[in-house]
This record gives structure tokens, sequence and C-alpha cells, in this order.
């Protein structure tokens, strides 16, 4: 079981801010395309990624009790 964080307007999209999720053994990107299957509002696109608090790469591998979080892109001034 890994958990998944969203933030910002990912939450909107999903309507929670957090998800359990089966999968694991799967690569970063592998989850994104699965989630945004699974809720088609959802836009992964332009996130960075983090695993376990670091920040990681769209093949690194997503393993059982991992908690992942999507971090959307932020703009200000």
């Amino acid at each position: 079981m890994i958990t998944v964080l969203f933030f910002a307007k990912q939450q909107e999209q999903i309507g929670k801010e957090k998800l359990e999720r089966s999968e694991s053994q799967l690569v970063v990107s592998e989850l994104k395309e699965i989630l945004m299957n699974d809720y088609p509002d959802l836009s992964l696109d332009h996130t960075m990624t983090a695993i376990n608090e670091e920040y990681a790469a769209e093949d690194q591998v997503v393993n059982d009790q991992d908690v992942v979080a999507f971090i959307p892109p932020v703009s200000g001034g």
C-alpha cells in the first residue's frame, strides 16, 4: 500500500488530499498515468514528485509503504 498526497488544485480535481493505493513496484510515470486514468480531471503533467520527502525522477520506482507527493507548479511574485 502506498499513500499519495495531493496539493492545491489537484485536491480540487479529485476531491481529496490523499489516497491509499495498492499499486507498488512501478515507476512514477506509470503511477501518474494510472491516477490520471482513474481521475480524468486530474492533471499531473507539470508536477514535481517526491517519494518519502525526497524529489524523485519519473523513472524512480515506488515501493510498498512509500509516501508519494505530487507538487504542482508554483507561481507568484
